[in-house]
């Protein structure tokens, strides 16, 4: 326990806190038997408490014993001791002196860390003693931040993460935060500021039996980060959960909630989701970068070609225009660059999402609120008495609101919408399956566009290699053009973080409703029929485009069978 136990017990002796009996009825302990002091062991057979001892030691040297439990130490007595400083020696400022700083230590015989703390901190350092336990729960609260992630805690500054805060009854505000939880609001802003800096979509806090996890999604492949300590996990889903103005004290039932940012000059939305699992309380921050909507159609991944089909059809006068796919396949940015795309002043657009993801200027955007019975298909009923030229909504769930998408598409309305389904043709079936008539499919629908993402290859470490037989062999008759040609892929790097890939962009397929396929689909043709006769019609399939893409040296064949693996050529 301490430097010099020999020493500590004829203290301990002399002050008659033990006897020689006692002492000698612990030499033949187990704690002796694997290497211990007889200080240590007479702690282990509750002879003494190390508060007793400390208090004597301290007593015998002139030293004040103090309690740092329920201790408030201020910041500005914390920045006498760098956080390096204080977890290499084990010690933790109390208050200031005079001349100097009062710091805790929990071994009153080391003489050597005062005389080494006074040179490296180029003041007077008065000791104070505390218990060994107390001084790492200390050093756990108020540097945790720095323990975690001390190399990036120098480059976060006051002002580098505005938040917006939004209130409810029972938070408080960043004015009202005392100077004990500085270190966890500090701990929440790096958090975000270094997602925004690895280019993150997603912010996963995930509550484990044993540790607390923080993940990104960067380029939608999950990447584990340095996580704080199990023991801040509350601090900390209390911060979020006071920064997206949720209810702190409710852990029973999930919650949803935003925060509005400002990380380095550039706005930032964060849309908050909170699901109570057994390990406490699970929380997902969806980065929306609203400058992201201006990327335009280009640069979401479209060729020539497949932009002039697009641009087209989102000019058309009236219909319906599916985006599909799975979460995360991009559909949401995809609707929103269309509106940038035909957001004039002689038209009127109207959204009607399930959350707003994106604030959009010019646009009408409704959100969807079931608990008073502003669903989709009551907000659509009401939003076309309001003449709009163009509604995006932002999924198609149920019947009604198909048959309200539909009808409006056939009463002189363009209607953007997602679907969660594999491919284009498969949206058609989709339709009919939650029960809108076949020949309101076949009037109203003017196109359907399946999308996935993919990881780009770096620029920075982008280097040639050779195909080989497997990879040709899963790709199937469509990869022969390969062969031939010279493709790249990423080595890994610091910019790529290794990865070999930076940014994403998407893959497509697109379904066009000639007259044809809508005869097919008044017949009520199955999804594998009008797949195959759209592709006898010159439809591409996902895995085509990707394949397009990676002899351009935009991504590579891993990542085209890795979003593509159930498409069949």
């Amino acid at each position: 326990m301490t430097s010099n136990d020999k020493y500590v017990l004829e203290i301990l002796l002399e002050n008659g806190t033990v006897t020689q009996e006692q002492i000698d009825g612990v030499k033949e302990s187990e704690t002796i038997r694997h290497g211990g002091s007889v200080v240590d062991a007479l702690l282990a057979e509750d002879v003494l408490s190390e508060t007793d001892i400390l208090t004597i030691l301290a007593s015998q040297f002139g030293m004040e014993f103090i309690t740092l439990q329920g201790l408030d130490i201020p910041t500005d007595v914390r920045d006498v001791v760098p956080a390096d400083v204080a977890r290499r020696y084990r010690v933790m400022p109390v208050y200031k002196t005079e001349d100097g700083v009062a710091i805790a230590i929990s071994d009153p015989l080391d003489f050597d860390t005062v005389d080494s703390l006074r040179y490296v901190l180029k003041c007077n350092v008065e000791a104070v003693v505390a218990s060994r336990a107390e001084i790492q729960v200390a050093l756990d609260r108020y540097y945790a931040i720095e323990a975690t992630m001390d190399t990036m805690m120098d480059q976060i500054t006051d002002g580098t993460v505005d938040v917006a805060m939004s209130g409810t009854q029972d938070i408080i505000q960043d004015d009202q935060a005392t100077d004990s939880d500085a270190p966890i609001i500090k701990l929440v802003s790096l958090i975000i500021l270094e997602a925004y800096k690895n280019r993150a979509s997603d912010i996963h806090l995930e509550p484990l039996e044993k540790r607390f996890r923080v993940r990104y999604r960067i380029d939608g492949v999950l990447h584990e980060v340095d996580s704080p300590p199990k023991r801040l996990q509350a601090a900390i889903i209390s911060r979020v959960k006071i920064m997206a103005g949720m209810k702190i004290s409710e852990k029973r039932i999930p919650q949803d909630g935003r925060i509005q940012v400002n990380i380095m000059g550039r706005e930032l939305d964060l849309r908050v989701s909170t699901v109570p699992t057994n390990a406490g309380e699970s929380i997902v921050m969806r980065i929306l970068d609203k400058q992201s909507l201006a990327l335009g159609l280009p640069k979401l991944g479209f060729f020539t070609d497949d932009q002039q089909t697009f641009e087209r059809l989102i000019k058309l006068p009236d219909g319906i225009i599916l985006v599909t796919g799975p979460t995360g396949s991009g559909k949401t940015t995809t609707l929103y660059a269309c509106l940038n795309e035909i957001n004039k002043p002689d038209r009127k657009i109207i959204t009607v999402e399930d959350p707003v993801e994106y604030q959009m200027s010019g646009i009408n955007q409704v959100q969807v609120r079931p608990d008073i019975n502003l669903t989709f298909a009551a907000a659509l009923r009401s939003i076309l008495r309001q003449a709009p030229n163009i509604v995006m909504i932002g999924e198609i769930r149920d019947r009604e609101t198909a048959n309200i998408a539909t009808e409006a598409s056939l009463t002189g309305h363009l209607v953007f919408s997602t679907l969660h389904t594999n491919d284009a043709p498969s949206a058609v079936t989709r339709l009919l399956d939650i029960g809108v008539k076949p020949f309101l499919v076949a009037s109203s629908l003017r196109a359907v566009m399946a999308q996935r993402l993919v990881r780009c290859i770096c620029d920075n470490c982008r280097e040639p290699y050779q195909v080989t037989e497997s990879d040709l062999e899963f790709l199937g008759p469509a990869a022969k053009q390969m062969t031939e040609s010279t493709l790249t892929k990423g080595r890994g790097c610091n910019k790529c973080a290794l990865t070999g890939y930076t940014g994403r962009k998407g893959i497509f397929e697109i379904l066009l409703v000639t007259d044809e396929i809508q005869k097919m689909i008044f017949e009520k043709q199955s999804a594998s029929i009008l797949r195959q006769r759209a592709r006898e019609m010159g439809m591409r399939t996902l895995r085509e485009d990707g394949l397009r893409k990676i002899v351009s040296g935009i991504t590579t064949i891993e990542e085209v069978l890795r979003v593509t693996m159930g498409d069949q050529n």
